[in-house]
């Protein structure tokens, strides 16, 4: 739980608040200010001043919300002013930034006068892409949004109305498939008939709730015939009938709607719901009804809050970023009931798809599947931008306000391209694999991590995947964690047909190295042996282990049956560093502790190779702590006989050495010193003087840089053989699976 002080200190330290501007063009020289500002700036201005479309062309309008609010109904807080809910706000763009890569001004008006903000939000349409309403309060909340959305042609959203009410409406579909619930026969009950309330209504009706089974409360009770103190959002929402508090209501109904206040239900109104009663306890920061109480008063209950310490989060951030994202990229006019259900389809459905470690992870969580205390995903799962952003994207174009249409599948990549990092170049490795899929063998058959994998790999079509293990075992397995294995092939290394061939072949190779006929096919037993012999005797196309063993494991079955390449005298190892959409690959990060000279020359050229299949163009950095001879000592020496040696096995690469790191990614500043280098733009293959530099620096930069890395890539075998590490997750061994398919087709 954090404090008080934590989360003013959160806010104040440094540079006050959350949010700054920042430029998205240079301006250091004097040409940069004249291209920026006058004269230059005038001719976006008159092609704009043309054809005014052409501002989303020249300006950024086409990525910007304004972010509205006159601080009448702050989170929890009420009516604190518009000052009071800036902190709120610059929040709001924090996510919009984070999630979606959307940028964001928060607009805080200080006025209770519905028309004023009205009028301040149509004059800002020529500024903004969209515009999200927030924290103003009911029922004036009402009528400035459907002012603004038939007077504007930009998107206009309230979220505390619409996004409650799309998160919740796929929570609620899910919710309802588990406990085989009908949904136009179910009965719901709503605390709240504000904002959130009327619009989680207005939507649950859209997806199948009949509205004569909808019986809301607000602050005075059940919301009956007879009472005349309604206005006129209530108005849709009143029913005949006997009921008169939320305890009567609540009788036998199978959902509970919470947007109103803390500790309005207790355990005995949840007790009298009938079977498997579904609970969206949703008030913020405390629920109507808290987790544990709920969990105690029925063992049978679904339920949801607002807070992230339990399953089940019903959090806005899963919709407004995705939704505007959506609707930026096709300039949609607005966000209508279409693209609004488009979102509560699409993260319904991801809910129910395997959810990859690294988001389980997030949340302290082993795993993460469908059922009882999952039913909509997480906000940190990234596909939760592809699949969302893209169906409102597709229902805006559908629904005829979109004034620009896309191809959805290209969209679907440039949006897992913009937040993931390096996707951009990951992609270029998985679309080389689909074209010609390779058969990959997984040794560790058991690991729910390969499996999942596995399937994945089948359905995208990346690869063939093969598993070696004992098929009930493998099965067995796979049934406790969901994946279906139907296509997958399981090859049992202790009776399959070919076991004997590759104990002979095996007993060939190692005759000489101590090994009998007998303990050669007994060794056909250990599944990474036997799927090193299918490599071998050409049975799969690559290899892929490591998971559940530790490097020697894989390595060392690997050397003892592949032969090396022409030219090659030993393995290496590569990580390729990913950061946004630039790839840098570390050599030799694995294997070799102190190379010489000329084993610097194969690990350069086999990193080379790698590079070539990411369609990297290799400029090679020889590492040192030496620039050019600066220091002479063996180690940098070694380093400059092998950057001599190099160029004269491949005259054609740019390579550089010896040289320091910074320097390689220096280009200026090595054009300024040294202006004979070949180095003329910054390196991205950087060859290290040893093991300890290499490794330590790989390790600094994924976890202090914060940048990926992909690997290891195994290099110098004649066959594709690649090593998982222990820590890489589902989406990592897919992303291996794709260049071990990528080198097997190179060869």
């Amino acid at each position: 739980m954090i404090t008080k002080q934590q989360a003013l200190d959160y806010h104040s330290k440094g540079r006050p608040g959350k949010v700054s501007v920042t430029a998205t063009k240079p301006c250091l020289t004097q040409v940069d200010l004249s291209l920026a500002y006058t004269p230059g700036v005038a001719q976006p201005c008159l092609e704009i001043h043309k054809n005014p479309d052409d501002v989303y062309k020249y300006t950024s309008k086409g990525n910007l919300v304004a972010v509205i609010s006159n601080g009448t109904a702050v989170l929890g807080l009420g009516d604190i002013g518009a000052a009071a809910g800036k902190p709120v706000m610059e929040g709001k763009g924090v996510l919009f930034k984070r999630f979606a890569d959307i940028d964001v001004f928060d607009i805080e008006l200080d006025t209770h006068d519905p028309q004023e903000v009205i009028r301040c939000c149509q004059l800002l349409e020529p500024t903004f892409g969209g515009i999200n309403l927030e924290d103003i309060k009911a029922p004036e909340c009402f009528l400035i949004e459907e002012t603004l959305k038939k007077t504007m042609k930009i998107p206009v959203f309230h979220d505390d109305q619409h996004g409650t009410a799309i998160i919740s409406g796929a929570a609620l579909l899910n919710a309802l498939e588990i406990v085989k619930k009908d949904i136009a026969k179910v009965r719901v009950v709503y605390s709240g008939a504000g904002a959130a309330g009327i619009a989680c209504a207005k939507l649950y009706i859209r997806l199948g709730v009949r509205p004569e089974n909808i019986l809301m409360t607000d602050s005075k009770g059940v919301m009956w015939e007879g009472r005349e103190d309604y206005n006129q959002s209530k108005r849709e929402f009143v029913r005949k009938t006997s009921c008169r508090t939320l305890t009567d209501a609540m009788k036998d109904a199978d959902v509970f709607v919470g947007v109103s206040i803390a500790n309005t239900v207790t355990k005995d109104m949840v007790k009298v719901m009938g079977r498997d009663p579904i609970v969206f306890a949703m008030a913020n920061p405390d629920p109507e009804i808290p987790y544990p109480e709920a969990v105690a008063a029925r063992k049978d209950v679904i339920i949801a809050t607002g807070r992230s310490d339990y399953p089940n989060q019903i959090n806005n951030v899963l919709g407004f970023p995705f939704i505007f994202r959506g609707a930026l990229d096709v300039q949609a006019t607005a966000i209508n009931e279409e693209m609004k259900i488009a979102a509560v389809h699409a993260l319904a459905t991801l809910a129910k798809e395997d959810v990859p470690e690294e988001v389980a992870r997030a949340y302290g969580l082993s795993t993460l599947k469908f059922g009882r205390e999952y039913i909509v995903p997480k906000p940190f799962d990234s596909r939760v931008l592809m699949r969302e952003a893209a169906a409102v994207a597709k229902a805006a174009m559908d629904s005829g306000v979109a004034r620009r249409r896309i191809d959805i599948e290209d969209y679907k990549r440039q949006l897992s391209e913009r937040i993931g990092r390096g996707r951009v170049i990951l992609n270029v490795m998985t679309d080389k694999a689909k074209k010609d899929p390779k058969r990959v063998v997984f040794p560790e058959a058991t690991s729910p991590r390969i499996l999942r994998a596995a399937n994945i790999i089948r359905a995208e079509g990346i690869g063939r995947p093969i598993l070696v293990g004992k098929p009930d075992v493998v099965r067995k397995v796979a049934a406790e964690v969901e994946v279906n294995l139907d296509e997958i092939p399981i090859v049992d290394p202790t009776t399959a047909e070919r076991r004997m061939a590759y104990g002979e072949r095996f007993y060939e190779l190692r005759q000489r190295r101590g090994v009998t006929l007998a303990s050669a096919i007994e060794r056909m037993s250990d599944p990474t042996y036997f799927g090193m012999m299918m490599l071998a005797m050409g049975d799969c196309d690559a290899v892929l282990s490591g998971v559940e063993s530790d490097y020697g494991t894989t390595v060392r079955p690997a050397l003892e049956i592949i032969p090396l390449n022409p030219g090659i005298t030993r393995v290496s190892g590569l990580y390729a560093m990913v950061r946004d959409d630039r790839v840098y690959m570390f050599a030799d990060t694995t294997v070799n502790i102190d190379p010489t000279a000329e084993q610097l020359v194969e690990i350069a050229l086999s990193a080379t190779k790698v590079a070539r299949h990411f369609n990297i163009e290799p400029r090679i950095a020889m590492l040192s702590f030496s620039n050019f001879g600066s220091a002479r000592y063996p180690e940098s020496e070694k380093v400059a006989r092998a950057t001599a040696l190099l160029r004269e096995r491949a005259p054609d690469l740019i390579v550089e050495g010896e040289i320091q790191a910074d320097l390689a990614l220096m280009p200026e500043m090595m054009k300024q010193l040294y202006p004979f280098s070949r180095l003329k733009q910054e390196a991205n293959v950087f060859i290290f003087p040893d093991l300890n530099a290499a490794n330590i620096a790989y390790k600094l930069l994924q976890k202090m840089g914060n940048l990926r890395a992909v690997g290891p890539i195994l290099m110098g075998l004649s066959k594709p053989i690649h090593v998982l590490h222990r820590t890489l997750d589902v989406n990592d061994i897919v992303d291996m699976a794709a260049i071990a398919v990528v080198d097997a087709q190179g060869r």
